[in-house]
């Protein structure tokens, strides 16, 4: 097989490398979980970020947390961020 078509980032498995996460009962791990689930999103890689984090994109319980990211992302003119943050809430309301 080509190794144009070898993905070797697969062999390892596990995306939590690629979302450095603080502990699950660190008080910061929800809005890092967010961060990450926007993150990985934006890469196209929303599956690794689900994995890495066990949430899933759209989960109610980070809304808070994506909440205040828009708000960064508003103040700060990220209109991506803003975007992908818009996107996360609406799935968290269905």
């Amino acid at each position: 097989m080509s190794r144009a078509f070898v993905n070797e980032d697969a062999a390892d498995g596990n995306p939590a490398w690629r979302y450095p996460l603080p502990a699950r009962h660190d008080p910061g791990y929800a809005l890092a979980a967010a961060r990450a689930l926007l993150a990985g999103a934006n890469a196209g890689d929303s599956v690794g970020a689900e994995a890495a984090t066990g949430y899933v994109f759209g989960d109610p319980v980070l809304a808070p947390e994506v909440e205040r990211i828009l708000a960064d992302a508003r103040a700060s003119g990220d209109e991506r961020l803003e975007q992908l943050a818009e996107r996360y809430l609406r799935r968290a309301r269905r």
